[in-house]
């Protein structure tokens, strides 16, 4: 630890800017112009830089790329799936999930798609959630819910929560996409403007 800590001394920044002060010192010795008190001269320029030599910065901390994130996401993404395959929903929300998966599918394929989805963190945040929270909340809320009412009959079917919900998500998924393929568009057209200038 200790000499670990000594070689990291002699690799930082102020004892490199100490050391190129202390060199110069060493000029002034050789020149004669510091004298009997060359020691003094020499250990005083060093300290110095030692001293006004700027303080290491920490190292930036290593966080997985974005892609990493959406590899992960896409293990998530098949956990999910193998749970809705094991959920019986009614026809219209059946649907409404399936729709809503190929979307997710979609945007989770490998290729240019995740590329372009990976320089945006919001919309990583927004697919991450719609995958690991609020899928898998509304069809369990469904399932637990549908249990309930029949014991209490006449309330409003939790059918209708779950269409609602997947709607609402879809609808959320479908803004993402929106958004990415107008990245794409204005990629496309700043592109052509290139083009156009250049010649």
């Amino acid at each position: 630890m200790a000499i670990s800590k000594f070689f990291a001394y002699l690799e930082s920044r102020k004892n490199l800017t100490g050391s190129a002060l202390g060199v110069v010192g060493l000029g002034l010795t050789f020149t004669g112009l510091a004298g009997a008190y060359w020691p003094v001269v020499v250990a005083g320029l060093y300290g110095a830089g030692a001293l006004i030599a700027p303080p290491e910065r920490p190292p930036l901390p290593d966080f997985p790329d974005p892609s990493a994130q959406l590899d992960e996401l896409r293990d998530d993404f098949a956990k999910l799936r193998d749970y809705l395959a094991d959920v019986e929903l009614p026809p219209a929300a059946s649907g409404r999930l399936t729709e809503l998966t190929e979307l997710l599918a979609a945007l989770l394929a490998p290729g240019w798609v995740m590329k372009v989805l990976a320089q945006d963190p919001e919309g990583v945040h927004a697919l991450s959630r719609t995958v690991r929270q609020d899928v898998p909340e509304a069809v369990d809320a469904y399932v637990r819910a549908r249990w309930w009412t029949r014991l209490t009959p006449g309330a409003e079917p939790p059918e209708r929560h779950l269409e609602r919900q997947l709607a609402l998500l879809q609808g959320e998924m479908e803004t993402l996409t929106t958004s990415l393929r107008e990245v794409e568009a204005r990629r496309q057209e700043s592109h052509t403007r290139y083009l156009e200038d250049r010649s």
